[in-house]
């Protein structure tokens, strides 16, 4: 027989080495034992377990079982009974993860995994380790909770989340960006060019703007607010805030993240204050205008009154005074005459009961024109009435006939001498708004140089006996009254064109 010396040698150092490494791993071994009898019995457990269930070394060997079996949560007993009871039914490996309430390190978890195997006499052998899994498990549980109060925080949140993947020239809307969108499929977006598409015309190039600024690493996200085409042809207003998170080594942009909001109700109010800012600023400038208008005009008659009055003073005869008299009188009618035009100003502006009814526009244009057919006679006038037999619109009375009524005598008025004079009127429907066209053939007017004072009080653009310019800024005022609005296009020569847009 020959004895291998240094074969031995080797055996006898791996086995020092193996016990070396078992000695300083800290998980707990142990093996558990099962007989066709179902007997318990734990013939090995590492010293480490000790430590770990805090559990006495007299004890531990007194009734090990048991020991460790006192130290596993009570929610969790159950656990771990019944998955070691599916263990041996079943012919598997005993795998459980569970919580033990130890006396000063308290609540901790615990993993046990094993290796199933079956003796001649049908005993059981589980040979297996614990190890000490808080700190994983606490972490796992952290980041679920982060997970569900994110998912939470998204789901309840009004804003969407999106990712483009640039690489991939792909885009991932969530379930609240696709519902702001009012969509049901990613597929509908599932590429930046179908984006563009969706973004109003006129915020495209803002929009583009400001996503370019940001990929060129001038601002350190970006964020617009812009329009969005959703459903029946409508347009959304959204807040669109984004960033780059992953760029190439040249820069390049890879990977962007950001959210949508809907902003539509915020939006609209904050239009509707701008729009009513604007109405009170424009309020303003007529009443400083108006005040502006009512010093100069009342001043005017106060200093002819004052001048004929002194004049009558400094006359001798009778027959002197009786003439400076007359001069009065035409002074005092002239005054009449302004305070009748300011005070119908000043009622239809204070004017908050208006009575507003359907009316039948072709039976008020008849009155009218009926009431100016001695202008019209005598300049010979065509009128073209395009407007149709039920055409309706809710307005004031008195003021439709005071608008139409002004309109077509400023036509006659300033009809152009060397034609035959035509009035045209036009009804039709425009971005959901009746509008009134009135149009004719006559002087015109130079809006480049009169424009901007086509409307204003007592301003007048042509040399006529009957011109007052009263008619043009009273007619504006009462169709604002109504909430309407008014425009005018105009060539010299060639004639004007009113536009009535109705708030109807």
């Amino acid at each position: 027989m020959e004895f291998d010396f240094y074969k031995t040698k080797k055996n006898k150092t791996v086995s020092n080495l193996k016990s070396k490494l078992f000695d300083e791993i800290q998980d707990a071994f142990f093996v558990l034992t099962i007989s066709a009898d179902n007997d318990y019995n734990m013939p090995f457990i590492k010293a480490s377990a000790y430590k770990m269930f805090e559990i006495l070394e007299d004890d531990i060997f007194t009734n090990t079982i048991l020991s460790v079996y006192d130290r596993i949560h009570s929610d969790d007993k159950n656990l771990v009974k019944q998955s070691l009871m599916d263990c041996i039914r079943n012919g598997k490996n005993w795998d459980v993860t569970f919580r033990v309430q130890l006396p000063s390190k308290g609540l901790c978890w615990f993993k046990i995994s094993t290796k199933r195997e079956v003796d001649s006499d049908n005993t059981v052998s589980f040979y297996g380790q614990i190890v000490d899994v808080t700190d994983l498990k606490n972490l796992d549980l952290k980041l679920k909770f982060a997970e569900e109060r994110l998912k939470f925080a998204v789901e309840t949140s009004t804003s969407g989340v999106w990712e483009w993947d640039m690489k991939e020239n792909t885009v991932f809307y969530s379930v609240q960006s696709l519902k702001i969108l009012e969509v049901e499929s990613v597929r509908t977006f599932d590429s930046p060019q179908s984006w563009n598409e969706i973004v109003h015309p006129d915020d495209l190039e803002k929009y583009s703007k400001v996503l370019n600024d940001h990929f060129e690493g001038q601002t350190s996200f970006y964020e617009i607010f812009h329009r969005v085409l959703i459903s029946n042809e409508k347009y959304k207003w959204i807040l669109n805030k984004g960033k780059v998170i992953e760029r190439d080594s040249k820069g390049k942009p890879l990977k962007v993240i950001g959210i949508h909001t809907d902003v539509s109700s915020q939006k609209e109010k904050e239009l509707e204050l701008m729009r009513k800012m604007e109405l009170y600023s424009e309020e303003n400038d007529r009443l400083l205008n108006f005040s502006h208008i009512v010093s100069h005009n009342l001043n005017s008659h106060a200093g002819n009154f004052k001048l004929l009055l002194d004049m009558i003073d400094l006359e001798e005869n009778f027959a002197q005074k009786r003439e400076t008299m007359k001069y009065l009188r035409t002074v005092s009618n002239d005054l009449n005459r302004t305070i009748e035009d300011l005070s119908q100003i000043i009622n239809i502006q204070n004017n908050a009961d208006i009575v507003v009814e359907p009316l039948n526009l072709n039976k008020y244009l008849s009155r009218v024109l009926d009431i100016v057919s001695a202008y019209s006679h005598r300049n010979n006038a065509t009128v073209i009435n395009n407007i149709p037999a039920d055409a309706t619109i809710n307005f004031n009375p008195a003021y439709l006939e005071s608008v139409l009524q002004n309109l077509c005598t400023n036509a006659i008025k300033y009809a152009n001498p060397n034609k035959f004079l035509i009035i045209e009127f036009n009804f039709f429907i425009e971005n959901s708004k009746k509008v009134l066209t009135i149009k004719d053939n006559g002087l015109g007017i130079d809006l480049k140089k009169y424009g901007h004072l086509l409307f204003g009080m007592y301003k007048t653009f042509h040399k006529h006996e009957n011109a007052n310019g009263i008619g043009l800024y009273i007619t504006k005022n009462q169709i604002e009254s109504m909430n309407g609005s008014v425009t005018v296009e105009s060539q010299v020569g060639k004639g004007t064109t009113f536009k009535i847009i109705f708030n109807d």
